[in-house]
C-alpha cells in the first residue's frame, strides 16, 4: 500500500534537513504516534544518503520496514534495520546512523557498553536521533546520547565527569555502604541553551491530535497468602517454603521481591520462577470480557499467568493482534516502544517497572490523530505497592530504592 506524507511531516523533515546539514546531528523529539519515523526517512531522503542503518528495539523492526517500502523511500536509498542487540553483526559501511529511541543511550555517570560500541563504530556519521522522551528524569540524560558522535555540541568536555562541573549541581548521598555522588541535579536552562540547535521538537497537539488519555485504577483482591508472604518477607527479609527460598536482606532484593509478589510471581534464590497468584489475571479477564486489550505486565513470568488464564484468547504477537480478535500481552519495555496498538479498545496494566520515562512513553500506544479518547486501566492488589510505584513514574520520576525504603521504612543497607 502506497502512504503519502501528511504535509507537517513533510515540513518537519526539511527543517530536519537544514539542522541536520548543518550540525551533523539532528534530535527529532517528537510525540509518539506523530510519525517520526516516516519525518527521519524523508530527511535521509533529502539529505541524498545512499546507505543507512537504523538501530531500533525488535518489535519495531517491521513497522519501520513497511514505512521504507509504503513511502517508496526503497527507491532512494538502501536502508539495514536492526535491534541494538545485533550491533556487533555489523561491519558495512554506511553514510548515516539512525538511532531509534535514542534514550536507551542515556545512562549516567558512565555510559553503557552498547552506547561506547555505538561511539567506537560510528562516531564520524552523520546521526538521526529519535525519541519522545530524550531526557525524561534528568538534563544528565542528554550528555551521553550525544558524546556517541563526533559533533556533540559538549564534545570539548570529553567526558561526563568534566562536564557535570559545569551542567550539574552534583550532590553526595550518605547511604548504609558509604557515600556517593548524585548527578541526576541537572542545570537544565545551560543545557537547553547549548542543545537547542540540534533539537526539533514536535507534539501531538501540533499535528492536530485532540486525543485525551483517560487513567483509570481499579483494585483488585488478592490471595490471602501474597498478603501472608509479603508481610514474613518484611519482617523476617527471608521465606523458606519446602524447596525454595526467598531472600530480601537487601533493600534492592527486598524491593523486587515484594514487586513481584504483588503482582502474582516470584523469582526464587535459585533462579526458578513460578506464578504465586492468578488473581491479577483472573480480574483482567472478567472485567475486560468482550473486549479487545492490550495488557502491558513486567516480569516475564506474568505473561505464563496471563497465557494460563486467557488460554488462546491472547498473543504475545503484534500482526496476529492487528488480525485477529484476539487480545495481546507484551511485556512493558519491550512492548512500549515503537509499536501502535490502536487496534485496542483498552490498555491495562497488569505491573509496570520503575522508570519513569519507559512509563511515559508505554502510556500513548493507542492514540491515533482520529481517536479521541485512549482508555489505561491499571490494576493494583489492595494494600500492594503500585500505588507508591505509580504516584512516582506518573511524574516522570524513578521509583528508587531510597524513595521505597522510606514508603515502608526499611531499615536495611541498599
Amino acid at each position: 500500500m502506497i502512504k503519502k506524507l501528511r504535509e507537517y511531516q513533510t515540513k518537519n523533515a526539511l527543517e530536519c534537513y537544514d539542522i541536520l546539514k548543518d550540525k551533523k546531528i539532528v534530535y527529532l523529539q517528537h510525540s509518539v504516534r506523530t510519525g517520526k519515523t516516516a519525518t527521519a526517512l524523508e530527511t535521509i531522503r533529502l539529505s541524498k544518503f545512499k546507505n543507512v542503518l537504523f538501530l531500533t528495539k525488535k518489535k519495531a523492526i517491521q513497522s519501520i520496514l513497511d514505512d521504507y517500502k509504503d513511502f517508496l523511500f526503497d527507491k532512494f536509498f538502501n536502508l539495514t534495520v536492526i535491534n541494538y542487540e545485533s550491533l556487533h553483526k555489523i561491519n558495512d559501511k554506511f553514510d548515516c546512523l539512525v538511532l531509534d529511541e535514542n534514550h536507551v543511550n542515556s545512562a549516567f555517570p558512565k555510559p553503557s557498553k552498547r552506547t561506547k560500541d555505538i561511539k567506537l563504530k560510528f562516531s564520524y556519521l552523520p546521526m538521526i536521533m529519535l525519541s519522545g522522551t530524550p531526557a525524561s528524569e534528568s538534563g544528565s540524560q542528554w550528555f551521553h546520547q550525544f558524546w556517541m558522535s563526533w559533533y556533540s555540541p559538549f564534545k570539548k568536555y570529553g567526558n561526563f565527569y568534566k562536564w557535570s562541573k559545569i551542567f550539574v549541581n552534583v550532590e553526595e548521598r550518605h547511604l548504609g555502604y558509604g557515600v556517593v555522588k548524585d548527578y541526576s541535579k541537572s542545570k537544565d536552562n545551560l543545557i537547553n541553551e547549548i542543545i537547542q540547535p540540534y533539537i526539533h521538537k514536535f507534539t501531538q497537539e501540533d499535528a492536530g491530535f485532540h486525543s485525551k488519555v483517560n487513567e483509570n485504577v481499579l483494585y483488585c483482591e488478592m490471595h490471602p497468602q501474597t498478603s501472608m508472604i509479603v508481610n514474613r518477607l518484611k519482617k523476617d527479609l527471608v521465606f523458606e517454603g519446602k524447596e525454595e527460598v526467598i531472600l530480601g536482606d537487601t533493600a534492592v532484593k527486598l524491593q523486587a521481591k515484594l514487586h513481584q509478589l504483588y503482582s502474582g510471581t516470584i523469582k526464587f534464590e535459585s533462579g526458578e520462577s513460578m506464578v504465586t497468584d492468578y488473581s491479577k489475571a483472573v480480574f483482567i479477564k472478567e472485567h475486560f470480557k468482550g473486549k479487545k486489550i492490550a495488557i502491558f505486565y513486567y516480569f516475564k513470568e506474568e505473561y505464563n499467568m496471563i497465557k494460563e488464564i486467557f488460554k488462546d484468547e491472547v498473543t504475545d504477537n503484534l500482526e496476529e493482534f492487528n488480525n485477529s480478535k484476539k487480545s495481546i500481552a507484551l511485556q512493558q519495555y519491550s512492548g512500549a516502544e515503537g509499536i501502535n496498538l490502536s487496534k485496542a479498545d483498552s490498555l491495562v496494566y497488569l505491573n509496570f517497572g520503575f522508570s519513569g520515562s519507559k512509563f511515559i512513553q508505554s502510556l500513548d500506544r493507542l492514540t491515533t490523530k482520529e481517536r479521541a479518547n485512549n482508555n489505561v486501566y491499571f490494576v493494583f492488589g489492595y494494600n500492594g505497592m503500585e500505588r507508591k510505584v505509580y504516584e512516582a513514574v506518573s511524574k516522570k520520576k524513578t521509583y528508587t530504592v531510597n524513595q521505597f525504603k522510606k514508603d515502608y521504612d526499611v531499615k536495611i543497607s541498599n
